[in-house]
């Protein structure tokens, strides 16, 4: 019996997170929500955050699910509380995944304004690890550039530069993407720094922390990931997101549409 999962964020991000995960398994049932009316998150307030996480929950709750992965780092900040109370289902999370895959001292962390101040990855961090340090920085357009298609790369070169120039004067050892968005212009944030500077993908953490508590019993592993078994659900702009998925991740599948506030 394939075990059903639910992901969520406010766009494409999250699929950073599925593919990683799909890449290790295929005994999954996964429902995938993006929550395009209102994307971007992180330049919104925690408090409305919050209201939107209990939307989502409320819309997963009838699914039936083993367990949810949040795909929204912005969420994750500020509702997690939010989400493992009212789903009551093994919660899986990138910022408490992301410790684990931290080896150095000096560690900077790219998010979106929101996460930058919840002070969730700093405090989460400094908590597990001794004499770390921290550093933050708010990237507000990174999310509504990697949004769009076709990709402007000289706008992202640029935000890429002006966003990594702080840190990089910490002298950090190791860079935290701290939006789920991020990956997916890794190269442009790579080139942009020194080759021994680690780059962290907190999915990766996410996604072996899910394997350990779920074993996979049918002991597949492939680098072909089949979308079968996942079903995309939108709360805006059809069309859009198809165009997307198709641009990033060469997937051609039904979106659907659906309403958090009627549970459709």
């Amino acid at each position: 019996m394939k075990l059903r999962i639910g992901i969520f964020d406010s766009g494409i991000g999250g699929f950073t997170i599925l593919n990683s995960l799909l890449k290790t398994r295929s005994d999954l049932e996964v429902f995938y929500l993006a929550d395009t009316k209102r994307v971007p998150y992180g330049n919104k307030n925690s408090l409305l955050i919050r209201s939107f996480a209990i939307e989502i929950c409320n819309w997963f709750k009838d699914k039936n699910l083993d367990a949810i992965l949040i795909g929204c780092n912005t969420t994750n900040s500020c509702a997690l509380d939010v989400i493992e109370e009212y789903l009551k289902i093994p919660c899986f999370d990138l910022i408490n995944s992301v410790s684990e895959e931290i080896t150095k001292k000096y560690i900077g962390v790219l998010a979106t304004p929101t996460t930058v101040k919840s002070l969730f990855y700093k405090k989460t961090i400094e908590s597990k690890i001794k004499n770390v340090k921290v550093f933050q920085q708010e990237c507000p357009e990174f999310v509504s550039e990697i949004e769009k298609i076709p990709l402007d790369q000289k706008k992202i070169d640029y935000l890429a530069h002006l966003y990594l120039n702080e840190l990089l004067k910490q002298n950090i050892e190791e860079l935290i993407l701290g939006c789920s968005h991020y990956p997916l212009i890794f190269n442009a944030i790579k080139n942009k720094m020194h080759s021994k500077i680690k780059i962290i993908d907190p999915s990766v953490a996410l996604v072996q922390n899910f394997n350990n508590y779920f074993p996979n019993t049918w002991n597949d592993c492939s680098e072909s990931i089949s979308y079968d078994s996942v079903s995309f659900c939108v709360t805006a702009n059809t069309e859009d997101f198809s165009k997307k998925v198709k641009n990033w991740f060469e997937i051609n599948k039904e979106i659907r549409l659906v309403n958090l506030r009627s549970n459709d």
